[in-house]
């Protein structure tokens, strides 16, 4: 650690720490400690969290209490008499499923990337926990506070907080909510050394880089690549290896909190037991056997503002036997693999690439929408299908379309089809983006 590192981790940091309420470098130092736990130390520590939650949801949490349901000795035993929770769900009940102790809670939007976008309460404390586990995985992909950092992120325009919060870590920031070629060839020719940069962002963001670079035939070299938002499919992985020369980490969790798993040095996927309780079900509801697939079914221990148990996520993981042991030493479960869902691309005219998250950071401002899904079939138009709340009113659309054609820049056919319902994909969630072009 050089004198820079040093000085913003026992310092700086800290200091904006006091300043703000929060509790980032005391998680994520305690986050550090954690993860070299036994089995047994593992084990124990999750179970005595899983205890403490238990009872406080069923002394203090409305929406709980109404359930009314048996307690039992074993905290698990205890938890699978709970029903699995949807995102709908939460929708529906979300004031009686927040613990009001009068501390003011901190809102944070799922991405919808499943289609419906629900929003949670936490804590500063609990928000703190959720960026120390993160800011584990990423220092498992080469990321160290301080060092250069070069991030694909969502925000067109950088708050000032986060403005200087960059400047502090050092992290060149790049928009990723529509991906040109421009953009793409500006970012990657400044004169930065990027050997000494670790790159991170949306799986299917640094995939459009990595394209771009690729026909442009740009010479970037990362020191490494961290990935998080979406799935890392094997085509992603290999072509941003190839093309920025570094050994890519992938990320799993999801806005509403949840830091799941995230792979070591061994490219092996570690679950942060300590963070969340990860359930794999079967469609009947139970625990699937070792190397087989189940439903991501997900518990956040620490979460006490708006306790979300056995939460379903609609992916589906493989479950990794409990005798395999990682080279990297750590005794923390694995997931053997993270199937997700297929998160496809909308393409324009001109080359731009619309990632997922280009249209869930637009739908995500429409309450009125429910749900919708982005399909695709030529290069100069899409088709939105949308199912509208009760109060919903077609001035909307218009709001909508907007919204989208002032990002993009560029003429684009919009056509919206009101629908009663949105077909699951394979993995049971409501599919995004549905492109019928071929690459």
């Amino acid at each position: 650690m050089n004198l820079y590192n040093f000085v913003l981790e026992n310092l700086v940091l800290p200091a904006g720490d006091w300043v703000l309420g929060t509790q980032f470098i005391a998680q994520l130092k305690l986050a550090r400690k954690i993860q070299h736990f036994s089995r047994n130390e593992l084990v124990s520590y999750e179970s005595d969290m899983l205890q403490k939650l238990l009872i406080h949801i069923s002394t203090n949490v409305d929406y709980y209490k109404k359930l009314n349901v048996h307690s039992a000795d074993d905290p698990v035993a205890w938890l699978k008499n709970f029903p699995i929770l949807y995102k709908n769900t939460i929708k529906e009940n979300a004031t009686s499923m927040i613990f009001k102790d009068g501390n003011k809670l901190i809102a944070e939007s799922s991405s919808g990337s499943s289609g419906v976008q629900v929003t949670v309460y936490m804590s500063a404390k609990e928000s703190s926990r959720t960026q120390a586990w993160q800011t584990l995985l990423w220092e498992w992909g080469g990321f160290k506070l301080g060092n250069r950092f070069f991030q694909l992120g969502m925000t067109t325009r950088r708050p000032m907080v986060k403005k200087i919060k960059d400047i502090l870590l050092r992290t060149y920031y790049q928009q990723a909510f529509n991906i040109s070629r421009v953009e793409v060839e500006k970012s990657l020719t400044k004169k930065i050394d990027f050997t000494q940069c670790v790159m991170g962002g949306y799986a299917s963001g640094l995939y459009g880089y990595a394209l771009y670079a690729r026909d442009m035939k740009l010479k970037v070299n990362f020191k490494s690549v961290v990935s998080w938002g979406d799935k890392m499919f094997p085509h992603y992985r290999k072509l941003i290896k190839e093309v920025f020369g570094a050994p890519v980490t992938d990320t799993y969790g999801s806005t509403e909190g949840f830091v799941i798993a995230g792979q070591c040095e061994f490219q092996n996927y570690h679950v942060l037991s300590p963070h969340v309780y990860l359930e794999l079900l079967d469609k009947e509801g139970k625990e699937v056997r070792d190397g087989e697939p189940g439903y991501v079914v997900v518990t956040r221990l620490d979460g006490y503002s708006m306790p979300l148990i056995r939460y379903y996520l609609g992916d589906i993981a493989v479950k990794e036997a409990k005798e395999v042991k990682c080279a990297c030493g750590r005794e923390l479960p694995m997931i053997r693999q993270i199937v997700g869902r297929d998160t496809d691309i909308v393409r324009t005219r001109s080359g731009k690439l619309l990632i997922v998250h280009f249209f869930t950071g637009i739908f995500e401002h429409f309450e009125k929408i429910r749900q919708f899904r982005v399909i695709q079939q030529d290069l100069d138009s899409i088709i939105i299908e949308y199912i509208p709340e009760i109060d919903f009113s077609p001035y909307v659309l218009e709001e909508v379309r907007s919204v989208i054609v002032n990002k993009l820049e560029e003429q684009f056919e919009i056509e919206f089809q009101e629908v009663q319902h949105i077909e699951p994909t394979a993995s049971g969630k409501p599919q995004i983006i549905k492109s019928l072009i071929n690459d």
